[in-house]
C-alpha cells in the first residue's frame, strides 16, 4: 500500500475548478501556501479532463486530455519548441487523434461521431491524412494548448512537492461515447457496426434509485483489452502517474463486474451483472507500477469479491462518515469500524455539505447522529465530523473545504441522478481568514496527522 495513505495525514477535497479564478495559475499556489499553512498535506482534486455540457468530469471528451478552461488567463511564456516537439512525441498515442478529434468535431457542428460522413466515421486512412493537411495549423494549435496546460500543471506540481503535499487525482472507469477514445479505438467498446453502443453503463435500482442509474456509458471489450495486455489501461494509467502522486479509481467494483444496459432500455432496471476481468487487469497494472499508488472508490453495495480484490492489491477503500449513522453494527462507514487501510471522508463531491445533510435530518436523527458519535448535541455539526474522521484510525482524513468552511447546502459540489446545477461552486480568497488555518492545523495536530517529510 502507498505511503501517502498508509502515513497518517489529513488533506482536503477541492476541484481545481473551485478555485477562485477555476485556473491553473497563480491561486492554485496561493492555495497550496495555505495547505501548508493548516498542516494539509494531500490535495484531491476531480478528474481533469474535459467535462461535458452540464459541467460533469465523468463524461469527458477525452480520458486523457487536460480542460481548456483551466489554462490561466495570462499564459504569455512563449512555446520552447524543442520541449513541445518532445511533449508531442511522448503523447503521440492520445494527442494525435484528440487533437484531429476536436478539429472534427468543430467541422461537423459538435454532432457525434457516429453522425460523422462515413470516411471520418470509420477512419478511412486517407480520409484523415487529408483532414490532417488541410487543418494543420488547428491541429498544431490544440496541441500546444494541452502542452502549455501541461506546463501549467508542472508548475503547480513543482510547488507542490515543495511543499511537501501530495495531488491526489481521480479516474473515472468509463469514459464518455462521444469521445475520442471511442471514436479512434472503437474495438476496445461493444459498438455496432455504425459506433453506436449496443449495451450502456449504470447501476441497478436500490434504496436510493427506484429505477436504477442509467449512465449511458459505451461498455468496454475487456476480452479485446485483455487480447492486447491492457495497452490503452496502461497509458491512461502511466498518464495519472505523471500528474499525480496518488490515483482513485471511480467504481471500483466494475473491476469484478459491471450492470449491463440494453442500449435501447431507458432505464437501469432490466439489466445484468457481468463479471470482468479487472484481476488480470490489476496485475498488469501492479507488474508495471510496482508501488500502485491507486485507490479504490468501494462505496455502494459492495460484495465480498470486490473487497478481496481490494485487499489482494493492498489498495485502500472509503469510509463516509454520512453513512455511519443507521442501525447495522457491521456499517463500515461508523467511527468504531474504520480501519487504517481506508480513506475516512466527512463526505464526498457527490454528498451535500455535513451543515446540509444535517440540516435535512429528522430529530431523532439528529439525537441518533449523537449517540453514535458518543458526544451531547452540539450547533457545530462540521466541525464535530471533521474532528471525529480526524481521530478516526484511518490512514487519511480528507475533508472538502465546505465542511472546513461550515457551509450549508448551497455549497454543494454535485447531486448524483440530478444533470443540472452542479459543478459550480467556488471559493473566494476573504472566505478564508488567517485563524481558519489556525483551527484546521489545531485538529491536525491534536489528531496526529501532521506530516513531516
Amino acid at each position: 500500500m502507498d505511503e501517502t495513505v498508509t502515513a497518517r495525514r489529513a488533506g482536503v477535497l477541492l476541484p481545481l475548478s473551485s478555485l477562485p479564478s477555476g485556473r491553473l495559475d497563480d491561486d492554485a499556489l496561493r492555495w497550496l501556501d495555505f495547505m501548508a499553512a493548516s498542516g494539509l498535506s494531500v490535495w484531491q482534486l476531480l478528474p481533469l479532463v474535459i467535462p461535458d455540457s452540464n459541467g460533469s468530469p465523468y463524461q469527458s471528451a477525452s480520458a486523457f486530455a487536460t480542460d481548456p478552461h483551466l489554462l490561466p488567463v495570462q499564459d504569455a511564456e512563449p512555446v520552447n519548441q524543442s520541449e513541445f516537439d518532445e511533449y508531442c512525441s511522448r503523447e503521440a498515442a492520445w494527442l494525435d487523434d484528440f487533437a484531429l478529434f476536436q478539429v472534427l468535431k468543430k467541422r461537423f457542428g459538435q454532432e457525434s461521431w457516429i453522425s460523422w460522413p462515413d470516411g471520418f466515421r470509420h477512419r478511412d486512412p486517407e480520409t484523415l491524412r487529408k483532414a490532417r493537411d488541410l487543418d494543420a495549423v488547428e491541429i498544431t494549435e490544440i496541441k500546444q494548448q494541452q502542452y502549455r496546460l501541461d506546463r501549467a500543471w508542472r508548475r503547480i506540481r513543482e510547488h507542490a512537492r515543495g511543499l511537501g503535499i501530495e495531488l491526489f487525482g481521480d479516474i473515472p472507469i468509463f469514459v464518455a461515447h462521444d469521445s475520442a477514445d471511442t471514436w479512434s479505438r472503437p474495438y476496445n467498446f461493444l459498438l455496432d457496426e455504425q459506433g453506436r453502443s449496443t449495451h450502456v453503463t449504470g447501476v441497478p435500482p436500490d434504496y436510493f434509485a427506484e429505477f436504477g442509474q442509467r449512465w449511458g456509458n459505451p461498455h468496454y471489450r475487456w476480452d479485446r483489452m485483455q487480447e492486447d495486455g491492457f495497452a490503452w489501461w496502461i497509458a491512461r494509467i502511466q498518464r495519472q502517474f505523471e500528474l499525480f502522486n496518488l490515483v482513485r479509481i471511480d467504481h471500483f467494483r466494475g473491476l469484478v463486474a459491471v450492470w449491463m444496459i440494453e442500449s435501447s432500455c431507458e432505464t437501469a432496471v432490466d439489466g445484468y451483472w457481468q463479471e470482468t476481468p479487472g484481476d488480470a487487469l490489476l496485475a498488469t497494472l501492479a507488474d508495471r507500477f510496482p508501488n500502485l499508488p491507486l485507490v479504490a472508490e468501494d462505496l455502494g453495495v459492495i460484495t465480498e469479491e470486490v473487497r478481496a480484490l481490494r485487499r489482494k492489491y493492498r489498495l485502500p477503500g472509503m469510509s463516509v462518515l454520512q453513512f455511519a449513522f443507521d442501525h447495522f453494527d457491521d456499517n463500515p462507514h461508523k467511527p468504531a469500524n474504520i480501519t487504517p487501510d481506508c480513506i475516512v471522508y466527512t463526505g464526498t463531491h457527490d454528498n451535500d455539505t455535513s451543515v446540509g445533510w444535517f440540516s435535512g435530518l429528522q430529530p431523532d436523527e439528529k439525537d441518533f447522529v449523537f449517540q453514535v458519535l458518543g458526544v451531547p448535541p452540539t450547533e457545530d455539526i462540521a466541525q464535530l465530523m471533521i474532528e471525529t474522521a480526524m481521530h478516526s484510525r484511518a490512514g487519511m482524513a480528507v475533508t472538502p473545504l465546505q465542511d472546513f468552511l461550515g457551509l450549508d447546502s448551497r455549497a454543494r459540489m454535485n447531486t448524483p441522478g440530478v444533470s443540472e446545477g452542479n459543478w459550480a461552486w467556488r471559493f473566494e480568497w476573504d472566505m478564508l481568514p488567517a485563524q481558519l488555518s489556525v483551527q484546521i492545523r489545531s485538529v491536525i495536530s491534536a489528531s496526529g496527522r501532521l506530516y513531516d517529510r
